[in-house]
């Protein structure tokens, strides 16, 4: 079994799903989700990776990321800093991601799992694992 079969295999037993897009995959599952009257909030749990052949290198990067659609009723106001990134998200580490989420949704998932798991999988196959904080540059 190569690289990118095994990672297929550890993403359906989480359950997630992994699709390619211009040589980067994207691994993404539903951490907790949230349902009101007239909205729906979801948690979402996203890894990038790209396998780098030549180099025999696996390039990864994480984040959590919120999708809401509906009605947001009853919001409050308060102010707060934070960078976004690229794609629109809030920038941050993982763990400071989790931070904020973890006052909004119950969740008790374990991210630094899923890393290690990927970078296991990239030793075991012959790869090195590189992480990087943001996915510029992967």
């Amino acid at each position: 079994m190569n690289l990118l079969q095994a990672i297929q295999t550890y993403a359906e037993s989480l359950p997630a799903k992994v699709e390619e897009k211009k040589g980067i995959y994207c691994l993404t599952f539903t951490v907790a989700e949230r349902k009101t009257f007239l909205s729906k909030q979801k948690l979402i749990y996203e890894a990038k990776f790209r396998v780098v052949e030549n180099e025999k290198v696996i390039k990864f990067t994480e984040m959590l990321r919120e999708n809401s659609t509906g009605m947001q009723a009853g919001t409050e106001f308060k102010v707060e800093s934070y960078t976004i990134g690229k794609g629109g998200q809030r920038e941050g580490s993982i763990e400071q991601q989790a931070e904020f989420f973890g006052k909004k949704y119950d969740f008790d998932f374990d991210f630094k799992a899923i890393r290690g798991r990927m970078k296991s999988l990239a030793v075991e196959n012959g790869y090195d694992f590189h992480y990087q904080a943001t996915s510029i540059g992967l």
